[in-house]
């Protein structure tokens, strides 16, 4: 199991890859770097969390975004209304 991350952190950390998409990565130090740069978190521990949640989120993004979109035809699903 991993750890539960707060609301707080999660929050934080979809504002910043949303409004900076394209700077942060896949790698937690450069985005440890940037989180430092674009928040005033003071909390070192809290700025690593948000950091890897942002790592998370960039991962997630990429895997989304290299899947083919499924795409329901209607005579897909006429079989199921007969």
């Amino acid at each position: 199991m991993g750890r539960i991350k707060t609301l707080l952190a999660k929050r934080i950390a979809g504002k910043l890859v949303k409004m900076h998409a394209q700077e942060f990565t896949q790698e937690f130090d450069k985005n440890k770097e940037l989180v430092e740069k674009y928040t005033n978190v003071s909390s070192t521990k809290m700025r690593n969390v948000i950091a890897g949640y942002t790592a998370r989120l960039v991962k997630q993004r990429i895997i989304l975004e290299n899947q083919p979109r499924r795409r329901i035809h209607e005579e897909d699903l006429s079989k199921f209304y007969e």
